[in-house]
């Protein structure tokens, strides 16, 4: 049987999973950049630029990116549609990372870093161009919530772009299983030295609901159109919900 996703914690303590997962990303930052293209051997970098052709179409002028981590989807968004990009994220220690970055590609009078909760956004109604978020959902605390925030920001007729990991199905599936259970969260205790955080990523995708699961929660939730591709045989997928 399915974990429920709300359940999957970093560190399985009494804290409350927003708390935990503000604690986790705190302690890797130093090193989750470089984890994260080690990992996924770069190819994290094709589906952002994927998501970004996608949201191009919309000719967005200004954009929030939720569970914007270090930036690196935020620098994506801005150099390819020329937006104004609003990062905005529960981990400051992330952020000031992704602060350093945005600097040195002087890109800080386009992008702005914020601390701040995706279940609770500090935005008015009908705001943005377009939403998005990278690898960041199975992270909220109450998933319902959190989508119903980002469709609330969001302009009518405009869409929120959810870049999240799912399950390899089929006979590649076994391998990509034994790499994301076993291989990755020893890479990532070896080099961030957090015993859990690469061992609850697995986890988390495992408990994650995705594809046409994905989508019948993102209708629920009230977008009135929705749409996904699968990437790299289906180890991530991009979904468009159109409000």
């Amino acid at each position: 049987m399915t974990k429920d996703i709300t359940k999957v914690t970093p560190y399985n303590s009494e804290a409350t999973k927003k708390s935990q997962v503000e604690d986790m990303f705190d302690n890797i930052a130093p090193k989750y950049d470089l984890l994260n293209h080690v990992l996924s051997m770069k190819i994290d970098v094709l589906w952002r630029n994927t998501l970004v052709k996608m949201m191009k179409k919309d000719d967005p002028q200004e954009v929030l990116d939720v569970a914007t981590g270090t930036g690196d989807l935020a620098i994506t968004i801005e150099k390819g549609t020329d937006a104004k990009v609003i990062g905005l994220d529960l981990s400051q220690q992330m952020l000031n990372v992704g602060v350093i970055k945005i600097k040195k590609l002087k890109l800080d009078g386009k992008i702005s870093m914020q601390k701040g909760d995706a279940e609770n956004l500090p935005f008015e109604d009908n705001r943005f161009d377009a939403v998005s978020v990278a690898f960041g959902v199975r992270n909220f605390e109450n998933l319902t919530k959190g989508l119903a925030e980002l469709r609330r920001v969001v302009k009518d007729n405009k869409s929120v772009y959810i870049l999240e990991f799912s399950k390899v199905e089929g006979f590649l599936g076994p391998f990509y299983m034994f790499y994301f259970k076993n291989v990755l969260p020893a890479i990532g205790r070896l080099v961030s030295k957090d015993n859990r955080a690469y061992t609850y990523l697995p986890d988390s995708v495992n408990a994650f609901p995705f594809g046409e699961k994905m989508k019948q929660i993102l209708l629920d939730t009230g977008f009135k159109k929705v749409e996904y591709k699968k990437l790299s045989l289906g180890i991530a997928t991009i979904y468009k919900a159109t409000k």
